[in-house]
């Protein structure tokens, strides 16, 4: 029988070779992809910092510590931090929507240590100076990862005085030998891709889901859909409040962080967690 005649006869046999050949040849083409270390980054992605570590502490460094007015970086500074594993104190989930997207939204970690210190961590894919973000090609190998520790300022600063965005920062409730060994969980991932680098997915390595991997929960669908994120740690008794619609409204916070937009480093740091405190009775 000629092909031609078969494939009219057999024509939804046709089509799912057709789709199982696209498969086969697109699987193909993303084993053959490499993720690497050495690209053209864009700059505020451009350097991991180290990690150093002795049985109780550990120094980053860089950390960075840009800040920002609305209309992009006005300083582009780096320094370092070093606290004890045993000093950590309360940890913050920071929640930045995407907007008219509410089951999109971007989420990082702020650590609180003694004397009003902080440091913060951001998982991101790793774009090259030429790139932009695109949830589809988060799925093609298009980007690393990257594991970011930067200051509660230049983290919080560029969301909410630069991109313009809502943010919200949420208690998480943790048992002390909780804290500590998500940070040094956090730590080891951060040292492992730095040194072994491995491609961001929008599904499988994304913002969320590789601090949920980190603090060892269970698979759930918002580690997917970040914006629901909150909503998951509400129901797990990890985020306190009386219903989730209070500690929503308690945990947004963007108008004070831009009023607090020229602080230094240290004043913002206590001032910030002056307001948390207050607002969470810590």
């Amino acid at each position: 029988m000629p092909v031609w005649t078969w494939i009219k006869k057999h024509k939804w046999a046709t089509a799912g070779i057709a789709v199982a050949t696209l498969l086969v040849a697109f699987m193909g083409v993303m084993s053959m992809a490499k993720p690497r270390l050495d690209r053209d980054w864009v700059e505020n992605l451009a350097v991991m910092p180290k990690v150093a570590q002795t049985e109780d502490s550990f120094t980053l460094d860089p950390v960075m510590d840009w800040s920002y007015n609305a209309e992009g970086p006005t300083t582009k500074d780096s320094t370092s931090f070093t606290a004890r594993f045993a000093e950590v104190q309360d940890i913050w989930f920071v929640v930045e929507p995407q907007p008219g997207q509410p089951y999109a939204a971007h989420t990082l970690l702020l650590f609180e240590f003694p004397g009003d210190k902080m440091v913060g961590l951001t998982v991101e894919a790793r774009l090259e100076a030429d790139e932009t973000y695109s949830a589809v090609d988060g799925l093609l190998n298009k980007y690393e990862l990257a594991y970011m520790w930067n200051t509660a300022r230049e983290l919080l600063t560029r969301r909410a005085t630069y991109l313009k965005k809502d943010v919200y920062i949420y208690p998480l409730t943790l048992s002390a030998e909780q804290k500590q060994a998500f940070l040094r969980n956090l730590l080891q991932r951060t040292i492992d891709v730095s040194t072994h680098p491995r491609f961001y997915n929008t599904l499988a390595s994304n913002c969320t889901n590789e601090l949920a991997k980190a603090a060892k929960l269970s698979w759930h669908h918002s580690w997917v859909l970040t914006g629901y994120s909150p909503q998951r740690l509400y129901d797990l008794k990890m985020i306190p409040g009386p219903d989730f619609a209070s500690a929503r409204s308690l945990a947004l916070i963007g108008d004070e962080l831009r009023a607090w937009n020229d602080m230094s480093g240290p004043d913002f740091d206590r001032t910030l967690l002056a307001e948390l405190h207050r607002r969470h009775g810590r």
